[in-house]
């Protein structure tokens, strides 16, 4: 299989391409040319598809990997499974450019991944409120699936196939042919590219000039040595740059400014090496863009492979070279790359470049074209029928899940509130201080009803931290904001203003600590202090009634029962001590009593022997003695167990008896 240049294609090969196109084989069956974008003649010889992403074909494993962990692919999993149909490539980018901050850039190499699901996650919700076009039109004839390859027919049986993105985006798929035989020409100052990669800290850049001007044959005479000198390559590498930082964790995945945006921010020596490597790239990039700017402007397609938050590095900032949808210019220039890549490096920009410049062909006769055609319709799904009656139905149900566009500045506010209450749940004292200073002038002020759509049991912050057991806010709300304690809870939506059981239990320890509580029937008005579930929140109102009496009416409106004095709680202590030092009392004397109750051991009288007379073989006291002692010495049984001091105690009574019953046979001899 011959290959060829997308710049440099045979006259005679050119003049007899034919796009082709499937639709127009409805209008005249015979011809042969009519084939859909869809049904792109691949090479023979075990050639992989996406069953999901129509038009995705690789060569080999590696490439088919890839393009599963591929943000496209995972996109277009997660909306097949919603009942939609999947997007192309080029549809995909649209979506990530017109949704900012929606789904963060995973890095389609085999060494640098990033789960980035959650991401992926917000795109399909996001995508799911866009506005459908509809095509009356086309309601009778079959969706035919999008590929990034456009496909010409040379006859008798030669196809030739080139990715989209290397035409204009202006350009309608007609006039793809006369476009690409004005890429032949090459101008007066040639063509050239500029492709730039970026993911997990790897950066990879170059300038490249893919078409000769017009007249360079690049055959220039001889040299010094009479040697004709080599040809100039088509295509030539200008400038090339590639650099590493380290931002990305080792088998984790997603840079560190993610991980800090999703979670709390780390302060481990990794986490900080890590957020200067994202700087310090940032930094390289830009200035390096900066070197490059004038060779960047002259360049036909600027090729970007980065994530959403990485494409900020090249686009948006004060003073970008590539300006982003600026002019018609930067429009047509910006391009992402059609296929999936690896990781940053000089050797996969020339991969990419060869990918992009290089034609595919394919050798197929006019009778497998249309049997491959025909059957492409045939597997296409069916148009679905229009409902009739229930279209008029359907406003009804549309009715109920509407709800009211907000204004910007309504989505300011809820998102402060949203902020606000989660600090306050999660008890993140420090922060609410930081975020109060800076927000709480324009939410309201302190005693602000919390608005109803938070669906929060209280109607102000003191009441909801109270309900969510937050005893230092409520401390900080009532000691140093002055947050009232006297207003009225919010009742519960169902009906029946029903206590909350946690309130009975905390009445109960209330009334344990000294403190008379009120009665709290149904129906009646509830305050912060009703709210509360522990007794820990209960108690700092009612520090406070005894610290600031004169705030509040905190024994009547604020329905505290009393108050709690430092001196009352160290009587309590007090009290507490002395009711521990009686029980430990009782429970000595219950030991004591038990001891005195334990019958005591009978010992059986022992005769005492008449002690008999040294031998002069016997071996002096303090001498060398028979392992294991005599048999009269005394045993040790301290620390032995009861059942072993018992058992000792049989031996030692059996060996006595023996010894006397010995003493008795021998007298009786005598």
């Amino acid at each position: 299989m011959s290959r060829y240049h997308i710049f440099s294609l045979p006259p005679e090969l050119l003049d007899t391409l034919v796009p082709r196109n499937i639709i127009n084989q409805t209008t005249v069956p015979p011809p042969s040319p009519p084939v859909s974008p869809k049904t792109t003649p691949q090479p023979s010889g075990g050639s992989r598809a996406c069953n999901i992403c129509q038009g995705a074909a690789f060569v080999d494993v590696d490439d088919q990997r890839a393009h599963f962990r591929s943000d496209w692919h995972r996109y277009n999993v997660k909306v097949r499974l919603n009942g939609t149909e999947s997007v192309s490539e080029a549809r995909f980018t649209q979506l990530v450019d017109g949704l900012e901050d929606s789904i963060s850039g995973s890095a389609s190499s085999s060494e640098s991944e990033s789960d980035d699901s959650d991401a992926v996650s917000s795109l399909v919700q996001k995508t799911r409120k866009l506005p459908r076009p509809s095509s009356p039109d086309g309601l009778g004839k079959p969706s035919l699936p999008q590929t990034p390859i456009v496909w010409f027919h040379s006859p008798p049986a030669t196809q030739v196939g080139l990715y989209k993105a290397i035409f204009s985006s202006h350009s309608p798929p007609a006039e793809y042919l006369s476009e690409l035989k004005e890429l032949q020409r090459g101008g007066e100052h040639g063509r050239t590219w500029a492709l730039f990669m970026t993911a997990g800290g790897h950066f990879a850049g170059a300038i490249v000039r893919v078409k000769r001007p017009d007249g360079d044959e690049g055959e220039g005479g001889l040299t010094k040595k009479g040697k004709p000198k080599r040809p100039t390559p088509e295509i030539e590498v200008l400038k090339h740059k590639t650099f590493h930082r380290y931002t990305t964790r080792r088998k984790q995945g997603g840079s560190q400014s993610l991980n800090d945006n999703a979670k709390s921010k780390a302060v481990s020596a990794g986490a900080m090496l890590r957020r200067y490597g994202e700087t310090a790239l940032r930094e390289d990039i830009r200035n390096l863009l900066t070197d490059w700017a004038e060779d960047i402007h002259d360049c036909e397609r600027i090729w970007i492979r980065a994530s959403v938050s990485n494409r900020r590095i090249f686009l948006d900032y004060e003073g970008a070279i590539i300006e982003k949808g600026i002019t018609a210019h930067t429009i047509s220039q910006l391009r992402t790359f059609p296929f999936p890549t690896r990781r940053p490096t000089q050797a996969e920009l020339s991969r990419c470049l060869q990918e992009l410049t290089r034609v595919k062909v394919s050798h197929l006769t006019e009778d497998a074209l249309r049997s491959q055609d025909e059957a492409l319709l045939a597997s296409l799904p069916k148009p679905r029928p229009q409902p009739t009656a229930p279209v008029e139905a359907a406003p009804k149900s549309k009715e109920k899940p509407t709800q009211p566009q907000l204004s910007p500045e309504e989505e300011q506010l809820r998102d402060k509130w949203t902020r606000l209450l989660d600090m306050l749940k999660r008890g993140r004292l420090d922060t609410l201080k930081t975020f109060w200073d800076r927000e709480g002038g324009s939410l309201g002020g302190i005693d602000a009803p919390v608005p109803e759509w938070t669906e929060e049991r209280g109607g102000t912050l003191l009441q909801v931290a109270a309900h969510h057991g937050q005893e230092e806010i409520v401390r900080w709300l009532l000691e140093d904001l002055h947050a009232n304690p006297t207003l009225d809870a919010p009742t519960l939506r169902s009906g029946g203003a029903a206590v909350p059981e946690a309130e009975d239990s905390g009445a109960e320890s209330d009334a344990d600590a000294g403190a008379k509580p009120l009665p709290r029937a149904r129906g009646t008005r509830r305050t912060a202090y009703d709210l509360a579930r522990t007794k820990e929140v209960r108690n700092v109102f009612r520090r406070c009634a005894a610290s600031h009496p004169g705030w509040w009416d905190w024994l009547g409106t604020a329905r505290v029962p009393s108050a709690l004095s430092a001196e009352m709680e160290e009587g309590r202590e007090e009290k507490k001590k002395a009711r521990r030092k009686g029980l430990k009392d009782k429970v000595r004397e219950r030991e004591a009593r038990e001891r005195e109750k334990e019958p005591a051991v009978a010992s059986a009288p022992v005769v005492e022997l008449p002690k008999p007379a040294k031998s002069a073989r016997e071996p002096p006291a303090n001498g060398p003695r028979k392992l294991g002692g005599s048999s009269t010495a005394v045993e040790s049984v301290a620390g032995l167990t009861p059942e072993m001091r018992a058992k000792i105690e049989r031996e030692r009574r059996a060996r006595a008896a023996e010894a006397r019953m010995m003493m008795l046979q021998g007298g009786s001899r005598s």
